[in-house]
């Protein structure tokens, strides 16, 4: 059998190569076995009781967080499986903790256009553009980081997005969207107006320290949010706006349609009476 980190290496060239894996879940990969690496534990041979050990170090952990580990470690352990490395999964007799079932929080209008006034103040065009892609053309945090001007088609006003599993969609491009992304060039990225594009975690980390600077509560994501709740508020077409936001089933875009139920006004306007 081969060593612990051959198995590792070979595991995160598949999932890079057969699977199209992202550089960021590469990355969560990569830290949830070397959380086992740290115990002492090998990855490889692991049995149900060090994994059950690891396991209550997580405790402490959000429900998501422990979620997307576990989901990450039986990732490795069906690969494992899959190709004879070992005949059992470790983790079989865990179970994932269920996340609370939240409903979307989409940054504010009030807030979004000061940031975006806080962004011409602090000399920063590149964090603009980057809130713009996100709430002007529903991009997420990667999309919007490797956005690039070949991928425009200005006559058409679209956007081809590559999404997650390197899916690519088609997203409007509102004359408004334009302006803010501006100057356009024939090629070369988005955000940095031609430079060295940033990693999706760096970016998200510049919008997201900026939002906090300002003191508002947002994050990238939430920019991503006020697009879908404001273009089905808009059109009351689900399943339109779930296919402009990349997601293969309708599910996650019903939880924004709550957010512009016009029935809950008129339930509150009534009881008031």
């Amino acid at each position: 059998m081969r060593g612990m980190e051959q198995l590792i290496n070979d595991f995160i060239e598949w999932a890079e190569r057969d699977r199209l894996r992202s550089a960021s879940t590469i990355r969560r990969y990569r830290s949830v076995l070397a959380q086992l690496i740290d115990m002492n534990i090998d990855p490889a041979t692991a049995d149900i009781e060090e994994i059950e050990d690891w396991w209550k170090t997580r405790y402490g952990m959000s429900a998501a967080t422990r979620q997307n580990e576990l989901a990450c470690l039986r990732s490795f352990y069906g690969w494992m499986t899959r190709h004879d490395h070992r005949p059992d999964d470790p983790t079989r007799r865990l179970d994932a903790p269920k996340v609370d079932n939240e409903l979307p929080r989409p940054i504010g209008r009030s807030d979004l256009m000061r940031a975006l006034k806080a962004c011409d103040e602090a000399g920063k065009p590149e964090i603009r553009r980057a809130i713009a892609l996100g709430a002007y053309g529903g991009l997420r945090v990667a999309e919007a980081a490797s956005m690039d001007w070949a991928d425009i088609d200005l006559d058409a006003r679209m956007m081809y997005v590559r999404g997650k599993g390197r899916k690519e969609r088609l997203a409007g491009l509102s004359p408004m969207l334009l302006d803010e992304i501006m100057p356009n060039l024939p090629r070369g990225n988005v955000v940095r107006a031609g430079g060295e594009p940033w990693r999706a975690d760096t970016l998200q980390r510049h919008v997201n320290r900026f939002f906090k600077s300002l003191g508002i509560d947002a994050t990238f994501h939430k920019l991503r949010s006020r697009y879908v709740s404001q273009a089905i508020a808009e059109t009351g077409d689900i399943y339109a706006v779930a296919r402009a936001a990349g997601w293969a089933s309708i599910e996650t875009a019903q939880a924004y349609a709550a957010l512009s139920d016009d029935a809950l006004h008129r339930i509150a306007a009534a009881a008031a009476r």
